[in-house]
């Protein structure tokens, strides 16, 4: 039996990108062009406020996600990892998995076919905050990511740009790491402060 489910909540983003990440806003076709640096490191964070997969609920619960690009994202041959909020159970982890993999559809399948080498995935503590307009999160030993909206002269203080993202694909929030945005795991390990970042309210659902 098919299995409908649905979350809403929040999501930030942090690249090695310089800003403002090519990959979405260049000349040429979303995903084809090289990474500023040559090759990329993100990281990616979802907090979600309300969700259910079937009868679980995912209310609360957060979710990471980096992975190495060795040149243009759309070219494949990612490496990535996943880390899944150390208080979920396991229907609730079974469920998680199968949503940000993208094996139960949604946005998240659109990344699935671009990962060559899976390194699995780590129940961890994460701490997701929003304080004002800056977003972080924290996995001990880990990761510790925040990013803070570009400078504007917008009253709001936010720029907001048509992204086709598949996370957003309406609006993202145009950003840049904080100092100290650092990952360090599986081998890899980067420093992403004042490098690229993006933020975005997330609404999505699907059938498994």
């Amino acid at each position: 039996m098919a299995v409908s489910w649905q979350l809403s909540g929040s999501y930030f983003e942090n690249c090695s990108c310089d800003v403002v990440c090519p990959c979405l806003i260049s000349t040429n076709a979303q995903l084809t062009s090289k990474p500023t640096k040559g090759d990329c490191d993100v990281a990616l964070v979802f907090h979600i406020d309300k969700g259910n997969y079937g009868d679980v609920r995912l209310d609360g619960l957060n979710v990471a996600m980096v992975a190495h690009t060795p040149g243009p994202m759309a070219e494949g041959n990612w490496t990535a990892a996943a880390y899944i909020d150390g208080r979920a159970d396991d229907r609730q982890t079974e469920a998680l998995g199968a949503i940000f993999t993208g094996a139960a559809g949604g946005p998240m399948a659109a990344f699935a076919p671009m990962i060559s080498t899976n390194l699995g995935v780590k129940k961890l503590p994460i701490d997701y905050r929003v304080d004002g307009k800056k977003r972080s999160a924290e996995i001990d030993g880990v990761m510790h990511m925040a990013v803070e909206p570009l400078p504007t002269m917008r009253e709001d203080g936010e720029m907001w740009v048509a992204s086709g993202h598949p996370v957003n694909p309406d609006w993202l929030g145009m950003a840049m790491g904080v100092e100290g945005s650092t990952f360090s795991d599986h081998g890899m390990s980067w420093d992403n402060s004042r490098r690229n970042g993006h933020y975005a309210p997330i609404n999505w659902s699907g059938q498994h």
